[in-house]
């Protein structure tokens, strides 16, 4: 990625509605060229789309937890997907170095759903034990910024 792309990336996650005029004011380019550069960025894959952010606690879900997950012997990252990605209130999961396997992230809408949830975990046949950090609250969350 140039500076250009650097920059119109950065408009994007500032406000993914911005008009490519608006963008290309920004940048010094005109609104077919911002297209164009967009359009390379989504086939390269540096842009996977455009979504909208929404509050999980808007929606019900504010609680949520951490879970180092620890497998049973030798598990290849696939597996543990395979056996997470059913589980709905796994939003996010993540293999890491470390003594867990991985690290799931849950979100549930009370405690009794994210203990529910917990109990699915530990119920797959992969996982040997499990530590678990319930949030709080939220203090910083941040979208990748380029070139930052």
């Amino acid at each position: 990625m140039n500076p250009i792309d650097q920059r119109i990336v950065s408009c994007l996650v500032a406000n993914a509605r911005s008009s490519y005029a608006e963008i290309g004011k920004v940048v010094g380019l005109s609104a077919p060229a911002v297209k164009r550069r967009v359009d390379r960025l989504l086939e390269t894959g540096v842009l996977r789309g455009f979504t909208a952010v929404v509050d999980p606690e808007a929606l019900g879900w504010g609680t949520e937890a951490f879970v180092e997950v620890h497998c049973r012997g030798n598990v290849s990252p696939a597996r543990i997907r395979a056996r997470l990605e059913p589980l709905p209130e796994v939003v996010a999961a993540y293999t890491v170095t470390g003594a867990a396997d991985a690290i799931v992230h849950l979100r549930a809408a009370d405690i009794g759903q994210l203990e529910t949830a917990l109990e699915r975990v530990r119920g797959l046949e992969i996982v040997d034990r499990t530590v678990s950090t319930v949030v709080l609250s939220r203090l910083l969350e941040r979208p990748p910024t380029p070139g930052a």
